[in-house]
């Protein structure tokens, strides 16, 4: 199995937990577009979806589903979303797409989140994977000096302006030991939006891709 495939057989295994005539929060990336595609199969029996991403909207729509606006709906049963790291915690690094303030959202809404990526995402450790942060355009420079006091080696991640407006430091050299306190320290600082860690709310079930098909870690 190629490692498309594998994104692909995870993404089309989470169609188990999306509930009849719900609201479905979707997520962003290149497995999720695997999910909007499977999503597209049984678009009859939702009502609609929540969607992380511009992108993501776009694509929904693309195949007759209904987009709702976050602030109109009460409650999501369900948030399927990659990752571009996870523990076996299920703590998370995402924003590798720059999304990762919508993600984290529509995450605090759902009453679960099912995380689907190919085996090659899970990790002991966070942090091979640079950090993103988000930033308020001023507060760049200022937020960059303070997360090299965290230890880390803050790049500017240029010609890249979030759905929000907002610019992305990506963090790298960081060994993660801590995600949860790592996540409040850096959400913290003045002109974060917030960041790629995903601890405080983790993913409640994992659906992994593997040469061998999907497996369900919950």
């Amino acid at each position: 199995m190629t490692q498309d495939e594998m994104k692909k057989a995870a993404a089309i295994k989470a169609l188990e937990f999306v509930e009849q005539d719900s609201i479905v929060g979707v997520g962003t990336g290149s497995t999720v577009n695997h999910f909007i595609d499977a999503l597209a199969t049984i678009k009859h029996t939702i009502v609609g979806a929540v969607s992380s991403s511009e992108a993501s909207t776009e694509r929904l729509k693309g195949y007759g589903i209904e987009v709702f606006d976050l602030n109109s709906v009460d409650d999501l049963s369900v948030y399927v979303d990659g990752a571009d790291e996870i523990t076996e915690h299920m703590h998370m690094i995402k924003g590798g797409g720059a999304a990762l303030t919508r993600e984290k959202i529509v995450a605090a809404v759902a009453k679960k989140f099912v995380c689907i990526c190919d085996e090659s995402k899970q990790v002991g450790v966070l942090g091979n994977f640079p950090l993103p942060v988000e930033v308020i355009p001023m507060a760049r420079s200022y937020v960059a000096r303070e997360l090299v006091k965290l230890g880390g080696d803050p790049v500017y991640r240029e010609g890249v302006i979030t759905d929000n407006g907002n610019v992305i430091l990506d963090v790298y050299n960081m060994q993660i030991l801590n995600p949860v306190e790592m996540e409040t320290k850096i959400n913290a600082l003045v002109g974060v939006v917030t960041n790629g860690l995903f601890a405080d709310r983790g993913a409640d079930v994992l659906v992994l891709g593997t040469p061998n098909g999907s497996k369900v870690i919950s």
